[in-house]
């Protein structure tokens, strides 16, 4: 639109009947990606409101680039903050956070048995620790976990896990799983119901129905499910970038378009208004 950025093809003519814009489609598509790549461009802008526009861009790239690179960072260091135990050999490799377990418990027992050497120094961990990080019951540990704000971490199977997280948003589980058994029932020698008892419990599970069980009891019923929406949201990530962090950048490329049009239609009037005059002298002449 600006009059300035159209320039003769032909320089050793001096009255073209034809004058050719640098900024076409094509190129201009091409500067605004070379910009918002950071890469600069072989075009450059020579009217006050091609160069208005420019400079608008380019700031409106700066700042939003930069928003998402901090924001990227920030996102790194809160994920490597927030996750600083991930498994029991970090739990193993640290003495700064205590961990313990249910005093004669299957889990303490898990630990005291163990020919693995990082589960029989943490065994060794706990055994030295005083005050004594183990507990006398499930409750106590959880409770303990709460009110040590990240300084206590406790050990128990993931069936009480899963149920205790489902209804307490302040914990989490970490890691996978140490161990693998299965639960049975405890039934007298040579008792009549046995066979039909592990029949009917195996086909509740090839039926799925245990699972449907376990969803109901653990996720559904009695609070559970309490923190699920929050789980998905959770804090691990950085806040999003929203409208409002970066609406201030919009306003001054908007405002910074709005003063480039008034400055194109002022060159495009000066422009006009000079060839007017220049073709009016040039008649004179020619009259004369």
């Amino acid at each position: 639109f600006s009059p300035y950025e159209w320039d003769n093809p032909h320089p050793c003519n001096d009255e073209p009947d034809v004058l050719e814009n640098q900024f076409s489609l094509l190129n201009s598509l091409w500067f605004t990606i070379g910009s918002l790549m950071q890469q600069g461009s072989d075009i450059a802008p020579k009217a006050v409101s091609t160069r208005m526009v420019a400079g608008m861009w380019w700031f409106f790239t700066l700042i939003m680039i930069s928003s998402y690179t901090a924001n990227l960072a920030a996102f790194l260091t809160v994920e490597r903050m927030d996750s600083p135990i991930e498994s029991a050999e970090d739990l193993a490799k640290q003495t700064k956070i205590k961990y313990g377990a249910l005093r004669g418990g299957s889990t303490a027992a898990f630990f005291r048995d163990s020919n693995f050497s990082t589960y029989q120094r943490m065994w060794s961990f706990m055994e030295s620790a005083r005050p004594s990080v183990f507990t006398s019951s499930n409750v106590e540990g959880v409770d303990r976990v709460v009110k040590g704000k990240g300084s206590y971490a406790f050990l128990m199977e993931s069936t009480s896990i899963e149920y205790v997280i489902e209804r307490n948003c302040e914990l989490t589980q970490v890691g996978g799983l140490l161990d693998s058994k299965g639960y049975g029932i405890a039934m007298p020698p040579n008792s009549p119901y046995r066979t039909a008892i592990s029949g009917a419990i195996l086909k509740l599970q090839e039926e799925g129905k245990l699972h449907i069980l376990k969803t109901r009891w653990w996720k559904e019923k009695r609070g559970g499910g309490t923190c699920r929406d929050d789980t998905s949201k959770s804090s691990s990530t950085a806040n999003e970038l929203g409208l409002a962090n970066v609406g201030g950048v919009f306003v001054v490329l908007m405002g910074g378009m709005g003063v480039a049009c008034v400055i194109a239609v002022c060159e495009f009037v000066w422009k006009s208004r000079k060839v007017a005059v220049e073709e009016r002298v040039r008649n004179i002449l020619q009259d004369t």
